[in-house]
């Protein structure tokens, strides 16, 4: 198994509702969606987030699984989940990787997930 073979998919919503403008906090929700194109199951072990603000401010995020869950992707199959993310700004930046386990549980390998853009609507032009 290779990174590549772990597909990655990233759609992300501003929350207003949960958001408070004049106190410099930006809610926001994304939904990731993993899918096995490969020929082996694999287990998420870990995640390790970088988040970036318009300011340049950058929170780093590591733990285990991902909102509680280390799921087991067959080859073939999805995995959905959705969290969010507080920023101080209107815009900013996520990516990371994810830790994964095959089958064997003796093969480890770490899955870039690429930057993706949190923002506001209408605060990018």
């Amino acid at each position: 198994m290779t990174p590549d073979t772990i597909q990655i998919d990233v759609k992300v919503q501003y929350l207003p509702q949960q958001s408070q403008p004049d106190k410099q906090q930006f809610a926001f929700a994304y939904q990731i969606t993993l899918t096995n194109n490969g020929d082996r199951s694999v287990q998420l072990i870990s995640r390790h987030w970088i988040i970036t603000d318009a300011t340049e401010d950058r929170q780093e995020v590591k733990g285990l699984g991902v909102i509680g869950e280390q799921p087991h992707i067959a080859p073939g199959e999805s995995y959905r989940y959705t969290s969010g993310a507080v920023l101080n700004t209107d815009t900013g930046t996520m990516e990371g990787s994810y830790h994964m386990l095959c089958d064997d549980e003796f093969t480890t390998f770490d899955v870039p997930i690429p930057l993706f853009l949190l923002a506001v609507p209408g605060a990018v032009h």
